[in-house]
């Protein structure tokens, strides 16, 4: 061999870090941020919750319903002001009263310069003839609002409004049935789509109980507004709701060997942030528009405000419990079979 050989350049070799592999069918590796955190091992605790917060709303809905508005009864409100001096309940009564009007309520505000009346439908001449018995006892009033809705227009608007909800209920669950229609096997879209619903009914009723206390002690009425505000809220729930159902779904697939309530409460503990945050933005811009906003959109901004914080709740620790509970109860069933 020759000693005049090819030197060899030696390579310096970088030896790569090791890449962390994802959460796999097949490994089934977990990612360590969501251990330890085994939220639904309290599911029972967060339903009794729930039922607690919806009793003293429930009760009041039972003995004294909501304070509804012409928009749903049917009647006139018309509200005046005046420049100079205030106004006296009894004095007003009395004038209306005169004038051969049906009054149904009388409410003082802005420290008794201005008045509110709900009464009876009156037109628009009625209307009239009234406004002149008022200035001839109050020559500086003024009227700020007047408006009448018929009897049949309240109570089509309140069938209408039932209806509303009953087929936003119908088709929600028709749609996560369809949607989750593949999910594996024993597990059903259906009930995912029936928790959901359970969750979304929750909401409306504490939207629902908050009002009825509110009327009762503070004369709140709800009106149109409130029907599409509470159409807003089952919306924003089932859409937060779904979010957590989702990845559930998609967990069930990777993680196959895993119990229901383990992979539940993991993707429980995946979303939350993203669920938190994403509803702490909506709650700041409501609580602005509450305080700042006009009178006009202030219990409507309300019952919003009140949803928004019910249907993030209900879309963690109550539709997801309820689901885990049936599932369980599902496959003990078919065990025992």
């Amino acid at each position: 061999m020759s000693k005049k050989g090819k030197k060899i350049k030696k390579i310096n070799t970088v030896s790569l870090p090791k890449q962390e592999s994802l959460p796999s069918k097949e490994s089934g590796q977990v990612d360590n941020a969501t251990q330890g955190y085994n939220l639904m091992k309290h599911k029972a605790k967060y339903l009794i919750f729930s039922a607690l917060v919806i009793l003293p709303g429930a009760f009041f809905l039972g003995f004294w319903g909501l304070k509804v508005s012409i928009d749903f009864t049917g009647g006139s409100v018309f509200s005046y002001t005046r420049a100079e001096g205030v106004w006296n309940r009894a004095e007003v009564q009395d004038v209306l009263e005169k004038a051969g009007v049906e009054i149904i309520a009388v409410a003082l505000e802005a420290g008794d310069k201005n008045f509110t009346v709900r009464t009876k439908s009156i037109d628009a001449n009625a209307n009239e003839e009234l406004k002149t018995i008022i200035l001839q006892t109050a020559p500086t009033a003024k009227q700020i609002a007047f408006e009448t809705v018929g009897p049949t227009i309240g109570s089509e608007t309140a069938r209408k409004s039932f209806i509303a909800f009953g087929i936003a209920c119908i088709g929600i669950v028709l749609y996560i049935s369809y949607a989750f229609r593949n999910i594996p096997k024993p597990y059903s879209g259906l009930r995912f789509g029936v928790s959901a619903i359970l969750a979304m009914i929750h909401d409306a009723l504490v939207v629902l109980g908050v009002f009825s206390i509110l009327g009762h002690f503070k004369g709140v009425e709800i009106d149109s507004m409130f029907i599409t505000a509470l159409l807003t809220i089952i919306g924003f729930s089932v859409h937060d709701t779904i979010v957590v159902f989702d990845r559930i779904r998609e967990n069930l697939g990777k993680f196959r060997t895993k119990d229901f309530e383990w992979v539940a409460n993991y993707s429980i503990v995946e979303t939350m942030r993203r669920s938190i945050a994403t509803s702490t933005t909506v709650v700041i811009t409501l609580t602005a528009l509450f305080i700042f906003g006009g009178v006009s959109i202030k219990w409507f901004v309300f019952a919003l405000l009140v949803g928004v914080i019910s249907g993030t709740y209900s879309s963690i620790f109550n539709a997801t419990p309820i689901l885990i509970i049936w599932e369980d109860f599902i496959a003990k069933r078919v065990k025992k079979s």
